[in-house]
């Protein structure tokens, strides 16, 4: 698989773990300011996790992406 698709496939693992980390730490949180910091972190795992989907997409039409997985 050529680099750039595994960075991109790096960069949707690492959005999921973001996911779980916010979702662990958002019903651990102590106070408001984890909320926050949870919630940041989340948001910017939707963000970052739209953005590599559609790159892989962008990969994939141009036949550039050898596994969907």
């Amino acid at each position: 698989m050529p680099l750039t698709n595994e960075c991109l496939k790096k960069t949707l693992e690492l959005a999921d773990l973001m996911l779980q980390v916010a979702d662990a730490g958002d019903a651990a949180r102590q106070d408001v300011g984890c909320g926050v910091l949870y919630g940041v972190l989340r948001d910017s795992a939707y963000r970052i996790k739209k953005l590599a989907e559609a790159e892989r997409e962008a990969h994939i039409n141009k036949g550039g992406w050898e596994n969907f997985g």
